[in-house]
């Protein structure tokens, strides 16, 4: 906690200090002007790479992948978002620079990797993978196998169930009489 009381602090007094030098520099009115044409840039950038990281999202999901890295570009992109919309020139460097797709990446890839470090999540590999980075299955493996007809094969136990013969659970059916095999019925 001590990091982020650290960032509430710094990064407004980071902030005003820009906004006095950038001030000084090319005046109020330029330094207000182009705060505000970051914001709306920032803003239709966000709104168009979001689109499309949806869209991968949704392919990736109608090809029974998982959306991993869609997850990590949305994440990103609402990160970039806030801090776009967040007056100052600090704050927009930082936002811009999260909807540079390669630099994202790096920022994703270093993300998961502390994070799997410190315990906050397991990272399993299986080989394979998806051919652009960090999308695909979890680990990025192969994906699901594959039966007749394109279906996922779902592995698991199961337990032979006869359908003529009644649940455990459920109370005789056979208007109160009891079965001798079945035992007293009460």
């Amino acid at each position: 906690m001590p990091l982020l009381l650290l960032l509430f602090i710094a990064v407004p007094i980071a902030e005003i200090a820009l906004f006095i030098e950038v001030g000084d520099w090319i005046g109020l009115w330029p330094t207000i002007a182009t705060i505000l044409v970051t914001a709306l840039i920032g803003t239709t950038l966000v709104r168009q790479q979001g689109l499309a990281a949806l869209e991968r999202a949704r392919t990736a999901l109608a090809e029974d992948r998982l959306p991993v890295a869609e997850v990590l570009t949305g994440a990103c992109l609402l990160v970039a978002g806030a801090l776009l919309l967040t007056p100052g020139f600090l704050t927009d460097a930082i936002g811009l620079t999260l909807l540079i797709p390669p630099l994202r990446n790096a920022i994703g890839r270093a993300v998961a990797g502390y994070a799997a470090r410190n315990g906050r999540f397991t990272v399993h590999t299986t080989g394979g993978g998806h051919p652009g980075g960090m999308g695909g299955h979890p680990g990025g493996g192969p994906g699901p196998r594959r039966g007749r007809g394109g279906a996922p094969i779902i592995e698991g136990d199961y337990v032979e169930v006869d359908p003529d013969s009644p649940d455990p659970g459920d109370p005789p059916h056979d208007g109160g009489h009891t079965d001798p095999d079945r035992g007293s019925g009460r």
